[in-house]
């Protein structure tokens, strides 16, 4: 599953949206740290996007002691926002619509949005993107699966959804 990828790729510093329609560069992103970690959520419509940021939030105080973390999905910074409230995320949320960021990142294929994680480097004024990987049912990034796996059915066709 995992298509885990080290890279040293320039990035060109996108305009993203940040909370009130705040243009925000990515740049700005990584606050006082030189590594950010960018998961690229498919948004309010996928209950797997929203279980990969429920167990982040939880990881959440660890992730950024070592770097800077956001999410950024499609969606509205309002949609973002109400989103976000109603399941406790404390971590920055970023939209990327009008943007070309997914695409160029390889997480939008055929007007089809992927979900996964870019992780970047600042090197002074340079973006550099260090490494990527997909995200999908099974994979490294949610806890869920290998506890599920353990389990004598496995998985059993179990689903993600937004409420149980």
């Amino acid at each position: 599953m995992s298509r885990t990828k080290k890279l040293s790729e320039q990035v060109k510093d996108y305009k993203l949206l940040g909370s009130n329609n705040q243009k925000i560069n990515l740049s700005k992103l990584f606050g006082q740290k030189n590594d950010l970690i960018l998961v690229h959520n498919m948004g309010t419509g996928c209950p797997y996007c929203t279980m990969w940021a429920d167990g982040f939030n939880g990881l959440f105080p660890h992730l950024q002691d070592r770097s800077s973390f956001a999410v950024s999905s499609p969606d509205d910074p309002a949609t973002q926002m109400e989103f976000a409230s109603s399941r406790g995320w404390k971590f920055q949320m970023v939209s990327t619509k009008g943007t070309t960021l997914a695409k160029d990142m390889g997480f939008e294929k055929d007007g089809m949005l992927l979900p996964g994680v870019s992780v970047f480097y600042k090197e002074n004024e340079k973006i550099i993107r260090v490494g990527r990987d997909d995200f999908g049912p099974g994979d490294k990034y949610c806890p869920t699966f290998p506890l599920f796996d353990l389990l004598k059915d496995g998985t059993n066709n179990w689903q993600a959804k937004f409420q149980y």
